[in-house]
Parts: structure tokens; sequence; C-alpha cells
């Protein structure tokens, strides 16, 4: 390798043994599904960063301070006689990239041996690959950013694995969800379908694709009705004008978080934290971005039922609307006060009470 070359790459803060190419091999921002759930923050000991770039078949691993690499296979035995190898002596924190559910055996490694782990979410780390000043994508490169993003980054969630409880109802609900909008997609064929044989294959389509839902909604209301927490919970959240059982099971699937929260983590979580655009004199409009959108869906018909049953949420966006709020933002309002209600009665473990003040 040139010196010119090397002097590029330390400019980039990138070792000199790894090899760049031109242009991502990837798409930047990867979709953070957050199939497992990250924990509390803590402060842990960073002396040694183990950072490790997950494919399905192999794991490149960096390890700062000591700033080298090397590349192991995807397995529990490859995975578990690494970490053992280098926390011998020293403390660790592991960081990962969630990668579509590849990592999750990295993660539960990481809990069996006891070791810190973080899981960060993909657009995160773009943007601090892109801060570095970094053009070129490679796994070796993006290891040796995932190390430098747990170096320096404060506050990182540590993951914990969820119940097996809640394991099994998020595969229910997701599967429940992705049955649904195979139906919205078959009944939006039958309005532009002309010939009838089409016509009858999209309607068998859409009532055995209905009666797998209904077999999957029975299926998780058993499950609610057989765990003591989700039943309780399901209970509270109930309690809240608009709240039914799918939206309260679809909380309990992809937000078990919701009860440790603050008000704003709460909205953010699951994308209905207004975000400001604003520089110098001009106050752009705030726009909601990111977050769990298969319980921000499940809100929008929520919000939508305490528009019509609760007087408070109706007092509420009637004050919106009488500011010149346009009826998007009006909605996306009452969502967020909804997740923030459900956050909040949670947190104290009572019922909502008859009627909202808001």
């Amino acid at each position: 390798m040139t010196r010119a070359v090397e002097k590029y790459l330390a400019t980039r803060h990138l070792h000199p043994a790894i090899r760049t190419v031109e242009g991502p091999s990837r798409p930047d921002i990867i979709e953070d599904q957050d199939d497992l759930m990250d924990g509390d923050f803590k402060e842990t000991s960073r002396d040694q960063i183990i950072a490790f770039e997950v494919s399905k078949a192999s794991l490149t691993v960096h390890v700062l301070p000591d700033d080298r690499q090397t590349v192991i296979v995807n397995t529990e035995s490859a995975i578990t006689a690494l970490l053992k190898k280098l926390t011998g002596e020293r403390s660790a924190f592991v960081i990962c990239e969630a990668s579509g559910g590849y990592e999750r055996q990295l993660l539960l490694c990481c809990v069996a041996l006891d070791l810190p782990v973080h899981r960060a979410h993909g657009s995160r780390t773009r943007s601090f690959a892109k801060y570095l000043g970094l053009s070129a994508k490679t796994d070796a490169i993006d290891a040796r950013m995932l190390a430098l993003f747990a170096q320096r980054s404060d506050d990182l969630r540590l993951w914990e694995p969820p119940s097996p409880e809640t394991l099994e109802l998020r595969a229910l609900r997701r599967r429940r969800d992705d049955l649904a909008q195979m139906v919205r997609i078959e009944k939006n064929r039958i309005e532009h379908a002309h010939i009838e044989a089409i016509i009858l294959s999209l309607n068998r389509h859409v009532l055995i694709l209905s009666e797998e839902i209904a077999e999957l909604d029975a299926r998780i209301a058993a499950l609610i009705s057989a765990t003591p927490t989700f039943r309780h919970k399901s209970g509270l959240m109930q309690s809240i004008k608009g709240i039914g059982a799918a939206t309260a099971a679809a909380c309990l699937a992809y937000v078990p978080e919701l009860g440790s929260l603050t008000k704003g983590e709460a909205a953010a979580i699951v994308g209905l934290a207004p975000h400001a655009q604003d520089s110098g004199k001009t106050q752009g409009q705030r726009r909601i971005t990111g977050g769990r959108r298969e319980v921000r869906a499940n809100l929008y018909m929520a919000a939508l039922s305490a528009l019509r049953w609760d007087p408070g949420m109706k007092a509420f966006a009637a004050r919106l609307k009488a500011a010149g709020k346009p009826s998007k933002v009006v909605i996306a309002a009452v969502m967020r006060k909804l997740i923030v209600i459900l956050n909040a009665v949670l947190k104290t473990g009572e019922p909502a009470r008859g009627a909202r003040s808001c």
C-alpha cells in the first residue's frame, strides 16, 4: 500500500490494513425491525470494545484499543470461543448492528457470558460513518466504525433478551399483521379486476386469509389471557377510551418497554415525537419520523375511536383545530397523547379514569 493511501486512511480514522472500495455495498440506511428489544441505559466499562459487523455466514470483528481485526464464522461455538479469548483478563463492551436477525446468536452468546452488549440502529451508525467522512463501505470498514461508535457514544442501551412469551406474542402478531396487509392488497386488486375467474380467485384468497387472521387473533387472545403479566397490562390499557384488544396486543408485542419510559421516550419510540426543522429566522414544519410503525398503525385507529368517544380528546382536538392545525397534525397529536397515557397507566398500575382531561 502506498504512503499516499495510508495518509488518506489515517485522515479518515481507518486502519491502513482495511481495504476500501468505491461506493456502498448495500443501502446506507438499515431498517431496524426491533425483533429483540434493548434494555436500560447503563454505565459500563469500555476499556476494551469488541465490534461485530454481522452477515449471515461470517462476522468481521474489530477490537479497540488494540485496533486489530479478524473474521470468524457466524456460529455459537466460534463466537463463544472468541469472546472467551478476548475477555480472559479484561472487561469488554460488545457492539453489533441490527442485521435482520442474523445478530441474534451473537447477542445470546453475550448474555450467556454476562457481557454488556449494545445492538446499534443502522441509521445512527450510518450517520456516524458520514460524520467520520467514510464514503467507502466494506465489512472491515464497518466493523471499525462500529467500534469507534461505541467508544465515542454515551448512554447506549444494553440489550436484554425478551421473555419467551413476548417472543411468541410478537411472532404471532407480526404474522397477523402480514396477513392483514395481504388482504388489503388483494381487495385493492378486486377493485380493478374485470375477469370473473380472477375476481373469484381473489375473493377465495381473501376468505382464506381472513380465516387465518381470525385463528391468529384467537391464539393471541389466548396467550394474553394465559399470561398474568400480559392479562394485567392489557386490562390497564383497555381502560383508556379508544384502546381495544387489538391495540393493546400490538403494544404488548412491539413496545414491551411501555411503563418504564418518560413521556418523550414513549412518543419517540413509536415515531410520534415532532422534530424541529428550524434554521435562523426560518421555522420549518415539525415532522414525525422513524419509530415502530406497526404500533403507529394501531394507534391511528385508536385515535379515531378516542375522538369519537372521549370528551377530553374531543376538546383537545378542537383546541388544535381552532389554532389552525391541519387534520393530520391533529390526529398525530391525539396518537401521541394516547401513547403517553398508555405509558403512564402502565407505570402507575392504575386504570384510566372514565373521562380524561387533556
